[in-house]
């Protein structure tokens, strides 16, 4: 099955806007903010408030994913909300770069910000993915947009890496001025590589869009109209209820790993080396779980994930080595882009395509009010026992009770159900 133009001109979004993932959510923020904006701070009050920064910046995505959803599907407008959330997480990247040393407030508000664009921009790219792909290339539709990412995030972050690590190769002061040009760096890529998908990728009009009736009225109207549906539809709940719980885990873990590492004392630029590592093995592995998301099974498929994110986690409570960190990493990139990209494409066949981007509101409302319940429990249970090894036991939960949940998931009975509210329209 060959992948056209508009798929992978979708799948370039995601080399977009990995930029922010990697060079500073994952990357460059916790270690600036932790030894930069929260200077002479101690450790466990510099992760609570990266931790509160993270979920401030979800609980607001949580609010606005499924209203906007409902009202993109409602206008026909999904590239004009993605595009308006891609500008705001570009100039909050680029404003990054010009917050003064121990402005921890101005820092938290910035990336508070880019998180909503990240996070906004991309309930409406999930939702592209009916309009570019079949249920029977979903899989491998989804993966290569993951695939892409990690690899054109990585890319980008080896270069910002390397401008910190050798700042007068490229007539840099120090390295703080490197990590400074990062967030510059960040806010071109994400800006330029968004054009593929405003051009080339496909958006139907919709009956409404050209009534030109009230978008938010229709868009609350929808909103309940879809949480009424989702009340209704088993298999559509049951897959969102796992979701939550294993999603949580991934999520905590990309985003407080850095923070983890720095926590037990390992070396910064260890850290770096050893999110790079998850990047570029993230990128074959994707696609590889793409295609055995088609051979074993798209739920089969996710559950091995789990499995191994699970083993990975009990290990993380008990290592002592940088060089455990490193073999941690190869681990976590070998199933991270499978069990995102399984899940998206999984959802994908759940629901009706002509609502996709108000169920996928609903997809990424949990997605980021896991956010908000893993990055918060991490640093509030660091500062109550100043010990973040604790902390991991939560994690492991939500691996274990989210995998269940998704085993009493049937999706033979989902996608035959969205066919039929297709078809009822």
């Amino acid at each position: 099955m060959k992948i056209d133009r508009q798929a992978f001109s979708w799948a370039f979004y995601d080399w977009a806007n990995s930029a922010f993932a990697t060079s500073i959510m994952a990357g460059f923020f916790p270690l600036f903010f932790k030894q930069y904006w929260c200077l002479d701070v101690p450790v466990s009050t510099s992760t609570f408030r990266l931790g509160l920064a993270n979920s401030i910046g979800s609980l607001v995505v949580i609010f606005l994913a499924p209203l906007l959803g409902a009202m993109a599907d409602q206008a026909g407008a999904k590239k004009k909300f993605l595009f308006f959330f891609a500008v705001l997480g570009v100039l909050m990247s680029g404003g990054l770069a010009s917050v003064g040393q121990g402005a921890w407030l101005t820092a938290s508000a910035f990336y508070i910000c880019g998180i909503i664009g990240f996070s906004g921009g991309n309930v409406f790219y999930d939702a592209l993915l009916v309009n570019v792909a079949t249920p029977a290339t979903s899989d491998r539709v989804s993966a290569l947009g993951f695939s892409l990412g990690y690899l054109g995030g990585g890319l980008l972050f080896a270069l910002n890496v390397l401008m910190t690590l050798k700042p007068s190769l490229f007539g840099l002061a120090d390295a703080g001025a490197a990590v400074r040009l990062s967030f510059l760096t960040v806010a071109g890529w994400w800006a330029f590589f968004t054009i593929p998908i405003m051009l080339w990728v496909p958006e139907p009009l919709s009956p409404v869009s050209r009534m030109r009736q009230s978008m938010v009225v229709a868009g609350f109207r929808q909103l309940y109209a879809t949480f009424k549906e989702i009340r209704r539809l088993r298999v559509v709940f049951l897959f969102l209820a796992g979701y939550w719980l294993y999603i949580d885990g991934l999520d905590t873990i990309i985003r407080m790993a850095v923070d983890y590492g720095m926590a037990l004392g390992f070396d910064a630029n260890g850290l770096i080396l050893a999110l790079l590592i998850t990047q570029f093995v993230g990128f074959p592995a994707a696609l590889v779980f793409g295609r055995l998301g088609e051979k074993m099974g798209t739920k089969k498929a996710i559950l091995l994930g789990i499995g191994i994110y699970l083993l990975v986690t009990v290990w993380a409570m008990f290592m002592d080595t940088i060089s455990e960190f490193y073999l941690l990493a190869v681990a976590i990139g070998l199933v991270q882009g499978g069990v995102q990209s399984l899940s998206r494409s999984l959802y994908s066949r759940l629901i009706p395509a002509g609502k996709s981007a108000e169920f996928f509101g609903f997809y990424n409302m949990l997605g980021k009010f896991a956010a908000v319940i893993g990055p918060l429990l991490m640093g509030l249970v660091s500062l109550l026992t100043h010990s973040p090894r604790l902390s991991l036991i939560a994690i492991i939960g939500l691996f274990v009770s989210g995998g269940i949940i998704l085993c009493l998931v049937n999706e033979q009975e989902g996608a035959a159900l969205a066919r039929q509210m297709e078809a009822d329209g």
